[in-house]
């Protein structure tokens, strides 16, 4: 493949990339070969000019193959599931869905992120909690899986480990707001998992990152048709943030107001959301 300075000229220039140099790009990330300037510079040129639905396949699937796939014992098969929310103020929908979800009987290991621009993510929620551990291995999480059916982890040097350096780069070069980027930074995650069943929980709004219906229809279309070429059964929601999600706003707050609704209380909006998402 060509030297990172030459594929990041043919994307500012709006040309396509090929799946090898898209590959080169991620190793190069992965690797620490790419300057933290190259790496901005091309997260910028995606951003500008955009990639195709077979590039930000590509780029989903390199960014997975950056790390090591989950395995699963053959009795979990169908069974393993996963949600993902672009997220707002106040959505702590993923702490009550996730057990919630392996009370039904699924297998729940969703690898999740910190925040991005104004909110705190779901792992910044979950250490509000004196002692909890995002950190698992591969192996914790499998037992963990076994012994409770769900665990939420964060990325690591062995799951989607070029997602965490993106993940990061994405929220300080003003390229959140990507339909690519956020594609591959998803699905890497996802496909690592090994998922059976993936719902998205796509937000629109005045505090969302998509402000309009057809532009978070946009995302929507673009995780639901790779999800679907990586071997994922992948379903859209649309859901309005035009205000926070339940009462609550801050880590350790919406941690309680989770427990809430798990024990059957809680606001209604955030009951409904968790219920059609479940």
């Amino acid at each position: 493949p060509s030297p990172l300075p030459t594929l990041i000229r043919k994307k500012r220039d709006g040309e396509r990339l090929e799946d090898a140099e898209i590959r080169s790009f991620v190793r190069g990330v992965t690797e620490g070969t790419a300057q933290q300037g190259q790496i901005g510079a091309m997260l910028m040129a995606i951003r500008l000019r955009g990639m195709d639905a077979g590039e930000t396949l590509a780029l989903s699937r390199a960014m997975a193959a950056s790390g090591r796939a989950l395995t699963w014992p053959p009795a979990w098969h169908g069974l393993v599931v996963d949600k993902h929310s672009t997220g707002g103020v106040g959505d702590k929908v993923s702490l009550a869905l996730v057990p919630a979800l392996a009370a039904c009987g699924c297998k729940v290991p969703m690898i999740s992120g910190r925040g991005l621009g104004h909110t705190g993510g779901t792992l910044d929620k979950l250490e509000a909690i004196p002692g909890f551990r995002v950190s698992l291995s591969p192996q914790e999480m499998c037992s963990t899986l076994e012994r409770v059916g769900c665990c939420i982890v964060g990325q690591s040097e062995e799951l989607a480990p070029a997602d965490r350096v993106l993940y990061g780069l994405r929220d300080v070069t003003a390229t959140v707001d990507s339909v690519p980027l956020i594609t591959a930074s998803i699905l890497s995650k996802k496909a690592a998992e090994q998922l059976s069943a993936l719902v998205l929980d796509v937000k629109f709004g005045g505090a969302a990152l998509y402000r309009t219906r057809d532009s978070a229809r946009e995302l929507a279309q673009s995780l639901v048709e790779v999800g679907t070429h990586l071997g994922i059964r992948t379903v859209a929601v649309l859901s309005r943030m035009d205000q926070p999600l339940g009462r609550a706003v801050g880590n350790s707050l919406e941690v309680l107001e989770a427990l809430e609704c798990l024990d059957g209380g809680g606001p209604p909006d955030l009951r409904q959301l968790v219920t059609a998402l479940g």
